[in-house]
């Protein structure tokens, strides 16, 4: 990635909450509605099904300038050509990946505590995922919630984009940005929601006003 990445509004996909509907029908509508960066996640389906459904996604997003993340899977993200790679602190190491991406790949990492988020930025981390921002039911093997402070104690120690995760939506979104991150990635906001893209666009509208 040679332009500067607009983390703002960050989708992360989870077949789970999708109500039978496509990933690709809900990036599709959270796109147009104004998410700026999708993260595809995926822990249940083979190898091959990832890679169709990271292949499918990225000849879209491409159209649109939206960088495409692969969640902990280097091979997927090789495989497509994907925008870049997202781990977690069991992942990959981020010296080992970056050998093996391409040059100006996408790393970011997922950090609990300022230790974690100081370590990916002096390893070369791109961006940090600091979660869980608040309580959230998509992910029960977390640590306690930040909380708003815990992001602006973050935000003062580390210098690379900070994209906050963990129990954000509409109430609390723009209060993320307001903390100190450069965006908020969100889960159930927009995949679960009955119309990803107006959810997208409440997001959007929220963050820009009174977020940045």
């Amino acid at each position: 990635m040679n332009r500067p990445v607009d983390y703002s509004l960050y989708l992360v996909t989870d077949r789970g909450l999708a109500k039978e509907r496509s990933i690709l029908e809900i990036v599709k509508k959270a796109v147009s509605g104004g998410v700026t960066c999708v993260q595809l996640r995926e822990k249940a389906c083979s190898t091959r099904e990832f890679i169709d459904q990271a292949r499918a996604l990225k000849a879209w997003l491409d159209q649109k300038g939206v960088p495409l993340i692969i969640n902990d899977r280097v091979d997927v993200a090789l495989a497509v050509g994907a925008s870049g790679i997202h781990l977690g602190q069991s992942d990959m190491h981020i010296r080992d990946a970056r050998c093996l991406l391409p040059e100006g790949s996408l790393i970011g990492i997922s950090a609990e505590s300022q230790e974690d988020a100081l370590a990916a930025e002096r390893d070369g981390g791109d961006y940090i995922g600091i979660s869980p921002v608040f309580a959230t039911p998509t992910k029960t093997d977390t640590a306690p919630p930040l909380g708003l402070e815990g992001v602006r104690r973050m935000r003062k120690a580390i210098r690379i984009p900070l994209v906050g995760i963990g129990g954000i939506g509409l109430s609390n979104g723009a209060g993320v940005m307001t903390a100190g991150a450069d965006g908020i990635a969100v889960v159930s906001a927009i995949v679960a929601a009955d119309d990803p893209k107006k959810a997208a666009r409440a997001l959007k509208k929220a963050i820009e006003k009174n977020g940045t």
